[in-house]
């Protein structure tokens, strides 16, 4: 059988460019060879789609805050040929056929469903989630809103954007309380958050996060653990043991998710009860499900002093690199690295089978 045709997709235009670099470098080096062919386009930051053969894209990989994409990438677009993905050179002479895609795009134009929207319009089937709970999960407020109806307990929180300014402080401080968290709704890997002790530092932090995103959560201050879970599958989910993260700075910044590993310490597994872990497990299969996700999302969460737990985030292309939780968290439930990315790739060619199917019996 010849190997599948693997298109990673890396890069962006977010403020997480450089991680997604770092994801896709560890990606690519996962990929069986006898099974897989793999050809990575790196998505500048002005948008430009630049394809490399095999594992040669990145330059200073060895250094995560100077990575970069190779010069020597070759201008394609995506387009649908003979009703299948297709990566046509924009320089002539011909294209690439793609069995399948992997976007490690992290952040705005990339886990927010705009690559979903592409893929699923190119016929491309793709690993994770779909566009619909791909924009559900990338907007904090919104998530918030699906897991309290479906009776998931969520962090208290405030949205504010730009025509609510100023923020009034005693609103917050009666909602929430001091300190509180001040982030962009729609971005990842604590990219423009602040920790705010009091009023006077507000204004600020708002005014920072509305730098990324038009759209800022405020939420209230969680005195807990901090407890990761991967999920993977598409209707029949499952869990991998949980991981907790230990900030050992103020709090668990981007530079201690990606940069600095002395950071964070990660107890991979966390060190929790037989009961605590079957709720945890439980508790972020029945998030993932709520936000309809599928193939794989990190489902991030507060263990609180009195035992209850709430979920903070689902992160749908969760982090890759070297320091990620989610593919060290399936190692140790038992999965490889390889038999991982073999994982996902099926489940994502098992839902796009689905929905075809769907599509032939309406048409």
């Amino acid at each position: 059988m010849a190997p599948k045709r693997l298109l990673v997709l890396c890069g962006g235009r977010s403020a997480e460019h450089e991680v997604s670099l770092l994801s896709a470098r560890n990606v690519v080096a996962a990929v069986p060879p006898d099974r897989m062919q793999v050809t990575v386009v790196g998505i500048t930051r002005s948008g430009a789609w630049l394809r490399y053969p095999g594992n040669r894209f990145l330059v200073h990989e060895g250094d995560a805050s100077r990575v970069a994409l190779a010069p020597e990438g070759t201008p394609v677009a995506l387009c649908c040929r003979d009703g299948r993905g297709w990566l046509a050179s924009l320089e002539g002479g011909g294209g690439w056929p793609v069995d399948v895609a992997f976007p490690v795009l992290h952040g705005t134009y990339g886990e927010d469903g705009t690559v979903q929207g592409l893929l699923a319009l190119a016929g491309v089937p793709f690993v994770g989630c779909d566009h619909a709970s791909s924009a559900n999960c990338m907007d904090k407020a919104v998530t918030k809103q699906l897991l309290r109806a479906a009776g998931i307990g969520v962090a208290p929180g405030l949205v504010v954007s730009r025509r609510d300014l100023p923020v009034e402080a005693e609103r917050v401080a009666s909602v929430l309380g001091w300190p509180v968290f001040v982030k962009p709704a729609r971005l990842g890997s604590s990219v423009g958050i602040s920790k705010v002790a009091g009023p006077e530092q507000l204004a600020e932090a708002v005014e920072k996060a509305l730098r990324f995103d038009g759209k800022v959560l405020v939420e209230g201050f969680m005195r807990g653990r901090e407890i990761e879970c991967a999920v993977l599958g598409n209707d029949a989910a499952r869990a991998s043991v949980p991981g907790e993260v230990v900030p050992l700075r103020e709090f668990y910044s981007y530079e201690a998710k990606y940069l600095d590993a002395e950071g964070a310490r990660l107890d991979m597994p966390a060190r929790l009860e037989a009961e605590t872990v079957r709720r945890v497990q439980d508790t972020a299969v029945a998030a993932f499900q709520a936000l309809g996700c599928s193939g794989m999302a990190r489902v991030d969460f507060f263990l609180l002093d009195d035992g209850r737990l709430v979920v903070n985030e689902i992160n749908t292309i969760p982090g890759f690199t070297d320091i990620s939780m989610y593919p060290r968290l399936w190692q140790l439930s038992g999965l490889t690295y390889p038999g991982l990315v073999e994982e996902l790739v099926r489940l994502a060619e098992a839902r796009h089978a689905a929905q075809n199917a769907l599509c032939t019996e309406f048409a």
